[in-house]
């Protein structure tokens, strides 16, 4: 007699893409979020082993899905910059984030303050970095912590002349800086700030018609501009 043996299907564990809730807590937040993402996928876009992204779900345990967290914005370094619609990092040679920014408020505190930064700590993410644009708890609004032996430790912070904050990220080689509160990337390299692609449009801009205004008002006094 043969025994017969029951065939049970095998359900292939989902990874979801996202949760059905909104990207940011506000319009504020959001603003941020996309600036920040932007701004840093143009720095590094000549670097085909630099990812960069925001609001997407890192999977860090294979097999489960309920090992996620979803930074703001990260940075990871070694991988390919290819888009995703999540990461899972088994997928990536067990790479993680070397870069993380919260773009933090009152209703995610405690998720920033805690479970959050337990997770980045434990994954090894080397700088974490909480930018709170209203001012709900964070004094200053931007702060960043660098990790040292698995423990997270404040990242220095100056403030210069003009009373703009100022914070060094070792790893991207930036610096993140609050302007009269407003959060912004800086490269002391060249001495600019990062703008994103509409920005610099509108820069552009506004310096020609800056241009054709002198222009004409050297002309309203009979000097052409091209002698000058």
């Amino acid at each position: 007699m043969t025994a017969s043996v029951e065939y049970i299907p095998v359900t292939p564990i989902e990874y979801p893409d996202e949760d059905g809730k909104p990207m940011a807590e506000g319009d504020i937040q959001c603003s941020y979020l996309t600036y920040a993402r932007n701004v840093l996928r143009i720095y590094f876009q000549n670097h085909p082993d630099v990812y960069v992204a925001g609001n997407l779900f890192i999977y860090y345990e294979k097999g489960y899905p309920e090992s996620v967290v979803a930074p703001d914005v990260f940075v990871v370094f070694g991988v390919e910059n290819r888009d995703r619609r999540s990461y899972k990092t088994w997928e990536e040679d067990n790479q993680t984030p070397d870069f993380v920014l919260e773009i933090t408020s009152k209703s995610t505190r405690s998720k920033d303050q805690g479970a959050k930064k337990g997770i980045y700590a434990f994954l090894g993410v080397r700088e974490y970095f909480q930018y709170d644009p209203t001012g709900d708890y964070l004094n200053p609004q931007l702060q960043g912590l660098h990790l040292v032996d698995g423990n997270y430790f404040p990242v220095a912070t100056n403030t210069l002349p003009d009373a703009t904050v100022s914070l060094a990220s070792e790893v991207l080689g930036l610096e993140l800086r609050l302007e009269a509160g407003k959060l912004r990337f800086y490269n002391p390299a060249t001495g600019q700030t990062l703008l994103t692609h509409e920005e610099e449009v509108a820069a552009r801009q506004t310096a020609e018609e800056k241009t054709q205004r002198l222009a004409a008002k050297l002309r309203e006094l009979n000097i052409d501009p091209d002698s000058l």
